[in-house]
């Protein structure tokens, strides 16, 4: 087994990952960048190196420092967590010519399926459902124009390289159709440096479902079940969980297969997600396939028993999946709620600052992923996620219920919190009777100006 891990993240995940190599008896080096000192995850691992400034482009997705530090930490892989260069391919070819593993796919399919327009016609080849819409990527409105003309409005506009929700817009009319894609192909090259978008129809009332596939080296491909990512905020999701109850056995099983199928096709490697759309006549259509774990992965580990970081980990080793399909069970319900340093009622600006208080939950059934602690102070550098709090009950009526209790106990002071907004929802009976779909938050919690609705 690896000797040594550099993990090139930081915040809860670097965390998580360090938790799991100490678990597998494996040495740790953590990077941080010059704010990021006092960060947990540089104590908690056996070395840490600084890898530059503040700004993320100067540190963590400095590739040249990051190989460099594995270099001189004598680490055998890097392991990339979410985000930042974890769907970089030019991070997995730097670490294979340094003879450093990464613990991912290989380049190739990062390359293959970062890209929406290519993902979208592998799985064409492979028999997988996708969403009327572009044969081909474009960056010129008039052709993608044409497509939306045939396939009928309303149509979603997406970025070919995109993620994270940039680079898309909802466009329900012919007459708006220029402006807007003007507008998302100009943020998609801000984001991304590329301006190929394409146009998708747009499928309305649906649900955000993924699976979590693991895949070795010797062909082997197996499912973990869905998650149910409906509920989100402009395409970034606020609330997990899983398994989906609008699923019945039978469709669970025809959606898995087709996620392993996806895999298949481009002979993929190590732990990733492919994600589909389920309309309400449980029609479902592939977009994408997210080549890394996910922030939400820890759902699927509440209901399989599974660590997937031991598993990424393993698989990047060379080792075969130990576990075969009929070998994986879901048991209960499980949902995670994202805690963000931000300010909803100011449409959700972050919120940086120094922790004073803090009191995390807790109880059977309950975690808490986070790297923050009394007197940590919040940088306004990164993502305004402090942490992922996670229930597991018999039955998803549990489960809401232990989550309500959880966020009734957790306690952070001294800066702005979605506690609040997260209980808000909660309290939704909409959410509790599963009536949801991607546009609830919009529809029922916010209010017509984007912001909280008091009344």
């Amino acid at each position: 087994m690896f000797k040594k891990i550099l993990i090139a993240n930081r915040g809860e995940i670097a965390l998580r990952i360090i938790r799991a190599c100490r678990d597998m008896g494996i040495k740790t080096v953590a990077v941080y960048s010059e704010i990021d000192q006092s960060s947990i995850h540089v104590h908690m691992a056996d070395e840490a190196i600084c890898i530059g400034p503040a700004a993320a482009k100067k540190s963590y997705l400095n590739m040249e420092a990051i190989i460099t530090a594995a270099l001189v930490t004598n680490s055998d892989a890097i392991h990339p967590g979410y985000g930042f260069l974890s769907e970089n391919p030019k991070l997995a070819e730097a670490c294979s010519v340094n003879n450093i593993k990464f613990i991912g796919p290989h380049k190739e399919h990062i390359e293959r399926m970062g890209n929406k327009a290519e993902a979208r016609k592998t799985m064409i080849g492979a028999g997988v459902p996708v969403i009327p819409g572009s044969e081909t990527a474009t960056n010129r409105a008039e052709e993608a124009l044409a497509t939306a003309v045939k396939i009928g409005f309303p149509v979603m506009i997406k970025a070919a390289s995109g993620g994270g929700g940039r680079g898309m817009r909802i466009v329900a009319a012919e007459a708006e159709f220029i402006e807007k894609f003007n507008m998302a192909k100009a943020e998609s090259t801000a984001a991304f440096g590329d301006d190929a978008m394409y146009v998708e129809k747009l499928i309305e009332e649906p649900r955000h479902i993924e699976f979590q596939i693991l895949a070795d080296n010797y062909g082997n491909i197996l499912h973990l079940g869905e998650r149910d990512c409906s509920i989100q905020r402009k395409n970034q999701k606020l609330l997990e969980e899983a398994p989906c109850t609008v699923i019945n056995e039978a469709l669970r099983a025809h959606m898995g297969e087709m996620a392993v199928r996806a895999a298949r096709a481009v002979n993929y490697i190590n732990a990733g997600t492919v994600e589909f759309l389920l309309d309400k006549h449980h029609r479902f259509y592939f977009i994408e396939m997210n080549t890394r774990i996910q922030v939400e992965h820890p759902v699927t580990e509440l209901t399989t028993g599974i660590d997937l970081i031991k598993q990424q980990i393993r698989i990047a080793y060379g080792e075969a999946l130990d576990i075969k399909q009929e070998d994986i069970r879901v048991n209960g319900h499980a949902i995670e709620c994202r805690i963000n340093a931000e300010e909803p009622e100011k449409d959700f600006r972050p919120s940086p600052g120094v922790i004073e208080g803090y009191f995390p939950p807790g109880g059977y059934g309950v975690r808490l992923d986070s790297h923050i602690y009394g007197g940590y102070s919040i940088p306004p550098t990164y993502d305004s996620m402090i942490g992922k709090l996670l229930v597991w009950g018999r039955d998803r009526q549990e489960a809401l219920n232990r989550m309500k209790r959880a966020l009734e106990e957790i306690v952070i002071t001294g800066v702005n919190t979605n506690i609040d907004f997260q209980r808000r929802m909660l309290n939704n009976k909409s959410l509790q009777d599963n009536k949801i779909d991607t546009s609830f938050v919009e529809r029922e919690i916010l209010g017509k100006n984007g912001g909280i609705e008091l009344c």
